[in-house]
């Protein structure tokens, strides 16, 4: 078996794969929510809060009509200012219904920065909380709060934005927005004082509401995961998507833990209070859009008594250190998906090489560099091999045509040459297969990785994330990978061979639409590739090894 055509196939059928996803992104039509009407014709309510009961018993996400009667169809805008937000709190609900993310440009060099939440059609994407009781007599997401004042802007370390609902009878609950300078978590009190005659139950719920909108891309022919996430001690990181939302409803009870929703780079994650147990739900609205939240068990609140619920909010960029800090497991909102478990510590070699040089280009050069020398040996076994068949391939070429058509004959005459000068032909695929996982793993860091968005390198590339603006790196690919296949032996059948002669020209139309970091990793590999192969032939070549 000839080992290069084992990795080149491998690599076309993972690039193969990334076309298909993306086909199906761009070209698969979603299914419709249908929109439910009530008798008269008009729109029926969402039901989109949590059913209230007493006692702490799941009961999943149905949800109830609204009883109460809007007092406002907008509510009063709070606007909010830090050094890394700038959003909007609608006193409706008292909910994040704007957040633009302001160190995070939608496109390099341009003024317009990344809107992460917006409450508007057609993309709809926010974040609620409230709390529900039997009684009805509660502040859910659709009740009218009051704020002090319009505009808040951080100053301190620290930002307190309160706002109060009432009831009018005593019952007096205060929800509280801590912003807190360069960080994207936002810490939420929700404090209730009941002065009422008599006691209060209530449970709080967070939840996101988002509907199915494509974030725009970089790269559009690069597929990323949207949707839904859930992490719990028993089950630990799961997506759930939308069409996972819409066939059934999520039910599921665990202490601590989180529910997000997550795009290329940025997520939102609610992290409820972790001493407690929590229901966590899913729902599939008839509004086209899709929830996924938890709710707290019942608190029961004396006359004159007072409790307070502390929960997190976690909204921005995928930056790990921050996620790692506010929740066990949020880390793994960054999508590396089933090989995280190889891909975490190739990031943390990339940032430990950043650190040093400050340039995620040379950062990936120099981890190109340490994987090579990691897998230095095994390497060296399948060059080995693979001069070993080059030197012999006239000798194949000969024995081919000798024995012509006379397949059982050919076999045998090579492998009785392969006997007598002791080449095993499978013997460099095991050391490639194993680099195969790494390879892969190193795709999705140098992907799923936000502190490489829009970073520079040199000269014209100012953006590893996205494609190289003149297709010079994946030209430069495409002669690297011709050269790499002049020093492996040819394929027998001319059929193979020419497919191999067009597999450089393949690849640089394909790598013509990757990010460039991408690009530059295989570009390095590829010459120090040719480099050790080169070596290792001039060596068997002058009888120095075998």
């Amino acid at each position: 078996m000839d080992n290069q055509r084992t990795l080149l196939f491998a690599a076309l059928a993972f690039v193969s794969v990334l076309i298909w996803q993306a086909w199906q992104k761009d070209y698969v039509l979603p299914q419709e929510t249908p929109v439910v009407a009530n008798a008269d014709g008009t729109i029926a309510q969402p039901k989109d809060v949590p059913e209230a009961t007493l006692d702490n018993k799941l009961n999943g996400a149905e949800a109830v009509e609204l009883n109460e009667v809007r007092t406002s169809s907008r509510g009063q805008v709070i606007n909010v200012t830090t050094d890394v937000y700038a959003l909007e709190i609608n006193t409706l609900g008292a909910g994040i219904s704007q957040l633009q993310l302001l160190q995070y440009p939608e496109e390099k060099g341009k003024e317009a920065v990344i809107q992460l939440l917006n409450g508007e059609a057609p993309k709809v994407f926010v974040v609620e909380s409230g709390l529900i009781s039997q009684s009805g007599d509660s502040p859910n997401h659709h009740a009218l709060w009051t704020a002090k004042q319009n505009n808040y802007t951080l100053t301190d370390d620290t930002l307190h934005v309160p706002l109060t609902w009432q009831n009018g009878k005593g019952l007096t609950v205060t929800k509280t927005y801590v912003f807190t300078r360069g960080g994207y978590k936002v810490d939420v009190e929700t404090r209730m004082d009941n002065n009422q005659a008599n006691s209060w139950s209530a449970r709080e719920y967070l939840q996101i509401k988002r509907n199915a909108f494509e974030e725009k891309k970089a790269n559009s022919f690069i597929y990323t995961y949207t949707g839904g996430v859930l992490y719990t001690d028993e089950e630990k990181y799961q997506k759930i998507d939308f069409d996972d939302m819409q066939d059934e409803d999520l039910k599921v009870q665990s202490i601590g833990g989180w529910a997000g929703m997550i795009q290329h780079y940025f997520g939102v994650a609610w992290v409820p209070e972790k001493e407690n147990q929590y229901n966590y739900y899913t729902k599939s609205l008839d509004d086209g859009t899709y929830v996924i939240g938890a709710y707290s068990p019942s608190k029961t609140i004396q006359p004159g008594e007072s409790k307070t619920i502390n929960s997190i909010l976690f909204a921005g960029p995928k930056l790990q250190d921050q996620l790692v800090a506010t929740a066990p497991g949020l880390e793994l909102m960054v999508d590396y998906g089933k090989l995280t478990i190889i891909a975490e510590p190739i990031f943390w070699l990339l940032s430990f090489f950043y650190d040093f040089v400050g340039n995620w280009g040379v950062a990936i050069i120099m981890v190109t560099f340490s994987i090579k020398a990691l897998f230095f040996k095994l390497s060296e076994k399948s060059y080995k091999s693979m001069a070993n068949m080059k030197i012999v391939q006239p000798r194949i070429v000969a024995l081919k045509e000798r024995y012509g058509d006379d397949k059982q004959k050919l076999n045998q005459a090579m492998m009785e040459l392969y006997k007598t000068e002791k080449i095993n032909p499978l013997g460099g695929c095991l050391p490639i297969l194993i680099q195969i996982p790494v390879f892969i793993s190193l795709y999705w860091t140098l992907l799923e990785s936000v502190e490489l968005r829009q970073a520079p390198f040199a000269l014209w590339i100012d953006n590893l994330s996205a494609a190289d603006p003149y297709f010079i790196l994946p030209v430069i690919y495409g002669i690297t990978m011709f050269f790499q296949q002049r020093l492996n032996p040819a394929p027998v059948d001319p059929m193979q061979k020419k497919m191999m002669q067009m597999l450089p020209i393949m690849f640089t139309g394909f790598f013509a639409f990757f990010p460039a970091g991408l690009v530059l990793y295989w570009i390095v590999n590829n010459l120090l590739t040719i480099a050790q192969q080169t070596v290792i032939m001039k060596r068997i070549e002058s009888g120095q090894e075998k």
